[in-house]
């Protein structure tokens, strides 16, 4: 007789597996699967790792789940920084749950299940003349995990990638799978469109398309003193698509401008594809150096202005302004993306878009450790140090404006939506990467992060969801307000046992932990759920990063 796969569970956990094995609904689960994220940054050993390839099948895992008494956490490219994915209980994964399911040409309307990742849709869209409006830098995230964390791209005639969602179909902790939309369900339905995994599973998306289109964009790169004069006139708004890559020990900065061509123009040959010229320097042999480069910074980080002004210089020119353009003519799901290059730890902010030349020019003079009567000095405010600090580049710069297309009113903004409500958003991304899978040294990126945190809460910011931040449950649910007080009573309601709650949810959203506190110290302090996840106990991984455990609360039994 076979071992049974499950032989490693606990002997109750195993019995209620087996017995619901007649049921003629699959459970494709397996031990001994270890989850990583993308940067490689956190390593978690769930005890189930499930992919479910219908509703039914994730249906039967929550209520296996509910009855063994255990907490779900879901997974899809893993590309958050931080430990939000991971999870010691059960880890679903949605890629084998990834089919179009309808396409409606004359009203731009698709239909699909959650696991799809963006660049497996726009591939299914392709044949149709179909696309999505606007995307991020990358398209390896899921649509539901991009929906779930505050996916967007950088127009400020654009939202969040969410803004496009019709209606959601979303699997519960009591088993059952729930229809919503501004009309029906509103509350639960502007609660998942920024859910973070904590509400149930987002099983189906219904998502507005528009006709596939290219891009015709060009880029250069320029002092940043001439893009701060810019600023309010016409950045932002001289084309549809634009984003910044700024460079503080340089201070200068690309500019990467773009506007759609439409199908009708590319097929009556007005307009051709063509990709920008590229250089011996811009393919394998610059990834090499600059990583290399970024390696030998670990034991000298005096190098990396230098580094900073010899890599992008090889990439973008050593020039300024207008003998450094280069431009292209893409498809969109190609134009958009970006190389991320290497495993990296990432800080974005939303701000109001009038702080930008301010903040930029404080987090220089604060990096370049300036003083009075230094050229580029600004009063940076900044109260920490930065003496020894060298950092890794660029930050990247981007907008939004959710006001556009979504409003409380309308009731198709999620409640936890960071954007601004009352008009543009700009998005500053601070990054260090991790060469080899190794952070910098000396705390350089705690210390970064620190001063770029500062001020940001001086603009009156917000984080990235899906990045990485030192905030408290507190300031969010200051920042938010009532919507903040909204999101909680949709997710009390729809899950009161915490099925869906781990580590990260508590301290973040739930409250009770302080920073710096492990779990044990507050176990008597907090008020547990009964399915909630505790934790998490950090050690090293043997490949960098950390290995996360946690465990099921106490009073979960079966």
């Amino acid at each position: 007789m076979a071992a049974s796969p499950f032989a490693s569970l606990p002997a109750n956990v195993r019995k209620i597996i087996e017995q619901a094995e007649g049921d003629g609904v699959a459970f494709r689960a397996r031990t001994s699967h270890i989850h990583r994220t993308w940067a490689g940054t956190y390593t978690s050993l769930p005890e189930l790792y499930i992919q479910p390839e219908s509703v039914a099948e994730v249906e039967k895992a929550i209520n296996l789940a509910r009855r063994c008494r255990r907490r779900i956490a879901t997974t899809g490219c893993g590309h958050s920084p931080s430990d939000i994915t991971c999870t010691s209980s059960w880890l679903i994964n949605l890629d084998n749950f990834n089919k179009v399911e309808l396409i409606d040409r004359q009203s731009y309307v698709v239909v699909m299940q959650s696991g799809i990742r963006i660049y497996q849709l726009s591939q299914m869209l392709q044949p149709f003349g179909l696309n999505l409006p606007s995307l991020g830098s990358i398209n390896e995230q899921s649509i539901a995990g991009a929906i779930s964390t505050g996916t967007h791209g950088s127009s400020l005639r654009h939202g969040l990638v969410s803004e496009s969602v019709l209606e959601l179909k979303i699997t519960l902790a009591d088993g059952h799978t729930r229809k919503c939309n501004a009309l029906k369900d509103p509350d639960l339905f502007r609660a998942a469109l920024l859910s973070l995994g904590a509400i149930g599973i987002i099983t189906e998306v219904t998502l507005k398309v528009v006709p596939a289109f290219a891009m015709s964009w060009d880029q250069t790169i320029d002092t940043d003193a001439r893009i701060f004069e810019q600023w309010e006139r016409n950045l932002w708004t001289q084309s549809e698509f634009v984003r910044v890559w700024w460079f503080p020990y340089m201070r200068r900065a690309v500019v990467w401008k773009a506007d759609r061509v439409e199908a009708a123009a590319l097929k009556s040959g007005q307009v051709k594809l063509r990709d920008p010229p590229v250089s011996y320097y811009d393919n394998w042999l610059g990834y090499v150096v600059y990583h290399n480069l970024l390696a030998i910074s670990r034991w000298v980080p005096r190098i990396l202005p230098w580094v900073e002004w010899f890599v992008f210089g090889m990439q973008y020119g050593f020039r300024n302004g207008d003998r450094t353009r280069i431009s292209g003519v893409q498809p969109s799901e190609k134009a958009f993306l970006l190389n991320c290059l290497y495993s990296q730890f990432v800080n974005e902010w939303a701000i109001p878009l009038h702080r930008g030349p301010e903040v930029l020019q404080r987090l220089a003079s604060w990096l370049h450790n300036l003083k009075p009567g230094d050229p580029g000095y600004v009063e940076h405010g900044i109260p920490y140090s930065s003496e020894g600090l060298y950092v890794h580049s660029p930050v990247e710069v981007r907008v939004s404006d959710s006001t556009v297309k979504t409003s409380a009113e309308g009731e198709n903004r999620p409640f936890l939506d960071p954007t601004c409500k009352d008009g543009p958003t700009l998005y500053l991304n601070a990054i260090m990467y991790r060469p080899y899978h190794r952070d910098p040294p000396d705390e350089a990126t705690e210390r970064y992060f620190q001063g770029f945190e500062y001020l940001m809460r001086e603009m009156g910011g917000k984080p990235h969801w899906a990045k990485s931040f030192t905030v408290s449950q507190r300031e969010l649910s200051e920042w938010y307000g009532e919507d903040f007080t909204q999101w909680r009573k949709v997710r009390d309601s729809y899950d009161p046992e915490g099925m869906f709650v781990g580590p990260w949810h508590r301290r973040y959203l739930l409250g009770g932990v302080r920073p710096g506190v492990t779990p044990e110290a507050t176990a008597g302090e907090v008020e547990r759920l009964e399915l909630e996840e505790v934790g998490f106990v950090s050690e090293p991984a043997g490949d960098g990063g950390l290995r996360v455990y946690g465990r099921q609360n106490s009073i979960a039994s079966i």
